[in-house]
């Protein structure tokens, strides 16, 4: 039988668990690169790592290799292939192109079509047909890889990704891919403890993906077993006998490991999460398999019939600003409910922030890399028993606002950062001022924790009055609090003197500890509400009530590009906040106006923001639902393909019990761009942009969208010190 050159490609990070399964499989000359493995095997083993491979997301079977200088020699060299010992002339077919360090080829799509011509061109000579052009299903998926000047010519045996199993619902979020949630598992030694009848726990289930996976593991199920779709399938050189046979075995293995099951289940406090999750578990035919249960993580705790195991799970990721407190507490209890009931037990959780990991008390092991999409996590698995409990340090914010109070008034520093802090804030001053007023800017950042001594950001507010609004960062770890509290003051007092204002025109931020809520729950009740000016718009801000003030400096440009682009356009502002874009919206011309949010007190305040502007009547809506539920459900029905202009700005993490789903933006992102971009009228424009540091755009889920990467035009220079304070795309359809 013919031995073929092949490569799997996997997640970065993942490539010596996928050595070693591909091993298992029977692959051959196994040698692993970055995000791939390259083997050699027969159709037999091809076959059977489509089939059975937990961890890799495609495997390619490799046609040619060869050199190009120019585009004519990617076309020569694509003919040179005999296609139809692959394809019939009335076939279809559908080309993947990718290509690094390539001067020739820098345009992939180009590059896609000048594939798909050389095969066109080809059939059409020899039989005066022509194959069809097929994205979804294709006969056969060409594959082409450039790298300089190398071509990789390919056959894409997976036809769709691996790690779609084919009994999860595509519309529903899905926190992990499956290949990541059988890494997790795998580097946790899952089938180890199954195998001792160990029990496996996710106290954050979602829509079931690590259940499923665990389950397949446990059981002896190959995880391609219910798909119905393979890039081989209608290969000419498919061999049907071998695939039946495959199946056949994978089939007899299932049955024999449904009869050993360990005990796996799944809790989570969102009722519609656990509807997803049961629907997936029964598309997968496990629903006598696998518990669930609705539970939140403060109620977590393992019935006394079920043997000790494994805990694991996939937590939220928030980091922005004001977002770290709340997960910290999240990981805080979780860690005292593994304590409290889970002695003798094993966990393994991922998360993107290291730090936030020794709020669990829990000493770990070494951790262990592994990418969710683009973004580096890590895996801290822990061995739940007393001596590896620890005290994690408290940070007793609660009394931050008294200290400083004390500590005021400060004549200087205790050290001469002060003079340094005060030098570099007339500076800033002097740039900015002779900036913003040429530009027509009324609001903006003076300062940005340019010295990291004195970690605050000061924004300046001009509308009757001018008012200024001090955040502070967290201090570098080798400053001691009480330090700390002395340089928050002395910068109070300094730029007071520096901008000649009075204290009760300066507010202090400090970042609280925040219990069930976010960075846009109440502080206070003063009910105090400023009108400033931003591009011939009038806004309210609030410098008392709530930690932000109601406008988010930093999108300005976006907020101007959105007025500038909305003259008879129908506009929907979702994740509306209070309303600032839609007023811009509003403002430039826009023929109606759409603001969706899930809270009544931002609605009345965009709704305060346009009265200002007297842009009141029928043609500007206010809508107050769970933003994800009204994508999934409501507005794919009523409203699809009906909006000009989109602006997208979600929260990077919300848990708020009024949502009916956790909310997290680098898990959930490629779904509701998916689900808003449906609403775009022909030749409309979405606008995404999101604050979390880390954000990593999923392109693979969004092939089907133009995608522009307009993060740097929309960073404006009072933010440059910060590019990332938010990224941003232009997306269409």
């Amino acid at each position: 039988m013919t031995v073929y050159d092949l490569f799997a490609t996997t997640p970065k990070s993942t490539e010596a668990i996928l050595c070693a399964e591909l091993q298992v499989l029977g692959a051959e000359n196994i040698k692993p690169t970055l995000a791939g493995v390259a083997f050699t095997g027969d159709l037999n083993t091809a076959y059977r790592i489509c089939l059975w491979t937990r961890i890799a997301s495609r495997v390619i079977l490799n046609l040619s290799n060869f050199s190009i200088n120019s585009q004519q020699d990617l076309y020569d060299g694509v003919k040179k292939i005999n296609w139809f010992q692959h394809l019939n002339p009335e076939g279809s077919f559908a080309v993947t192109f990718h290509s690094k360090n390539s001067t020739i080829f820098n345009n992939t799509h180009f590059g896609a079509l000048k594939t798909k011509d050389a095969v066109v061109d080809q059939m059409r000579a020899k039989f005066h047909k022509r194959p069809n052009i097929e994205t979804e299903t294709p006969d056969i998926r060409i594959s082409v890889f450039i790298n300089n000047d190398q071509v990789a010519l390919n056959l894409d045996l997976s036809g769709d990704s691996l790690h779609k199993r084919g009994f999860r619902d595509i519309t529903i979020a899905a926190p992990l891919k499956e290949n990541l949630a059988a890494a997790m598992l795998i580097r946790s030694d899952w089938a180890t403890i199954a195998a001792e009848n160990g029990t496996l726990i996710d106290p954050m289930c979602g829509s079931g993906t690590v259940l499923l996976e665990a389950a397949m593991i446990a059981a002896d199920i190959a995880p391609g077993l219910q798909r119905d779709y393979y890039g081989f399938l209608n290969w000419k050189q498919h061999d049907a006998q071998i695939w039946a046979s495959l199946i056949s075995e994978a089939e007899a293995r299932k049955l024999a490991g449904l009869a050993k099951m360990p005990m796996i289940v799944g809790f989570d406090a969102s009722k519609r999460t656990l509807n997803v999750a049961r629907q997936h578990i029964l598309n997968a035919g496990l629903e006598d398999k696998i518990h669930l249960e609705k539970r939140d993580i403060q109620t977590t705790i393992a019935a006394a019939s079920w043997p000790a195991g494994l805990i694991i799970c996939n937590p939220p990721y928030g980091e922005r600003l004001g977002e770290e407190a709340e997960i910290s507490q999240l990981y805080t209890q979780f860690g005292e409910q593994l304590k409290q009931h889970f002695i003798g037990w094993q966990a393994s959780i991922i998360i993107s922030n290291h730090e936030l990991g020794f709020r669990f008390g829990l000493r770990s092991k070494k951790p262990i890399t592994l990418y969710n999409g683009a973004l580096e996590c890590k895996l801290l698995r822990f061995e739940i028993q007393t001596q590896n409990f620890f005290i994690p340090k408290a940070k007793d914010q609660d009394q931050r606002l008294q200290q400083i109070n004390q500590a005021i008034p400060v004549p200087v520093a205790p050290d001469d950062g002060i003079a340094m802090f005060v030098n570099r804030l007339q500076k800033n001053l002097k740039k900015l001022r002779k900036w913003a007023k040429k530009q027509d800017i009324n609001c903006y950042r003076i300062y940005d924790a340019d010295l990291p001594e004195y970690a605050v950001a000061i924004d300046i507010y001009f509308g009757s009055k001018c008012w200024v609004n001090i955040q502070e960062y967290e201090a570098p770890k080798t400053i001691a609090p009480h330090l700390a509290n002395q340089r928050l003051a002395a910068i109070l007092v300094q730029t007071a003197q520096v901008l000649e204002l009075p204290s009760e025109q300066i507010f202090l931020k400090i970042r609280r500890k925040q219990k069930d809520s976010n960075q846009y729950q109440k502080q206070n009740d003063s009910n105090n509400f400023h009108t400033i000016y931003e591009q011939q718009c009038k806004l309210a801000v609030n410098f008392e009530d709530y930690l932000d003030t109601g406008l988010f400096l930093d999108h300005r440009p976006l907020r101007l590009i959105i007025q500038q682009q909305a003259q008879n356009k129908r506009f929907l502002n979702l994740f509306a906040y209070t309303g600032s874009a839609t007023v811009h919206a509003a403002m430039g011309g826009a023929k109606t106006t759409l603001s969706v949010d899930m809270s009544n007190t931002y609605l009345d305040w965009a709704k305060r923001n346009l009265a200002l502007n007297n842009l009141n009547g029928a043609n500007h809506q206010f809508l107050q639902t769970d933003c994800l539920v009204w994508l999934a459900d409501t507005a794919p029905k009523t409203l699809q393909a009906q909006f000009d202009l989109i602006f997208l700005d979600p929260p990077t993490f919300s848990n708020s019990k009024r949502m009916e789903t956790n909310f997290d933006i680098q898990a959930q992102h490629a779904l509701i761009i998916q689900q808003a971009s449906k609403l775009l009228a022909p030749n409309g424009i979405l606008y995404f942009s999101t604050n979390f540091k880390r954000f990593k755009l999923d392109t693979e889920a969004l092939t089907n969208l133009n995608l522009e990467n307009i993060s740097a035009k929309t960073i404006p220079l009072d933010f440059s010190r910060t590019p990332k304070i938010h990224y941003c795309w232009k997306i269409s359809v």
